[in-house]
């Protein structure tokens, strides 16, 4: 078996942590930020689980950060373990005890160092919200044209400055709205939202 193989687990973690890393990068980053604004807040309403999590670290940090760190923690005990095993016994462990026998130490690790990143970096506000609050937000298209039968992704910030994407639809017939254009949040049917531009002389300074 390759040294790739004995640390194949590690491996993976690894090249997870990586692909966080080029979703933050390439845009992805809202929403994955809804998800783990959801993830916060789940855990925030687990009663009983609650004190469980928070001794593990979770909530302490944002998810997404308290799960990068276990998997840097995961991969990187699990890769030297091995190899300090190769360099005293002459061998690695097959892939599955050792990556049962690194978890702990990684999820201690990660709790530690969950601990000591918190006063740095605030948890996420963990209060959720309805998607009905949005009415009456404004956001920005951000990806395509809407039109009357053809929505367009819109971002929008709820009152905790988190951001959500969103189908809209120009309120108005014959209106359409173009990516970066910036529109108010009117009324929501069926799960889909419909707008009005900002550009309207009806409206106000913007928020």
């Amino acid at each position: 078996m390759s040294v790739v193989e004995y640390n194949f687990p590690f491996a993976v973690a690894f090249a997870v942590l990586l692909l966080i890393a080029v979703a933050q990068v390439i845009g992805l980053g809202d929403l994955i930020g809804d998800a783990d604004h959801d993830v916060d807040a789940g855990y925030a309403d687990a009663g009983a689980l609650e004190g469980l999590a928070s001794l593990l670290g979770i909530g302490r940090v944002p998810f997404l950060i308290w799960l990068s760190i276990l998997l840097l923690m995961f991969s990187g005990i699990g890769v030297t373990g091995q190899f300090l095993l190769d360099s005293i016994l002459g061998s690695m462990m097959q892939p599955t005890p050792a990556a049962l026998l690194a978890a702990f130490p990684a999820v201690i690790t990660t709790a530690i160092v969950s601990r000591l990143l918190a006063p740095i970096i605030p948890r996420d506000e963990t209060t959720a919200v309805g998607i009905e609050t949005l009415v009456g937000k404004r956001g920005t298209v951000d990806i395509g044209t809407a039109r009357r039968g053809c929505p367009a992704r819109v971002i929008v910030r709820d009152a905790y400055a988190q951001p959500h994407n969103v189908m809209v639809e120009p309120h108005d017939d014959g209106a359409e709205f173009v990516a970066g254009e910036e529109v108010l949040l009117v009324r929501l049917e069926d799960g889909l939202f419909y707008a009005i531009s900002t550009a309207d002389r009806r409206l106000g300074p913007v928020d």
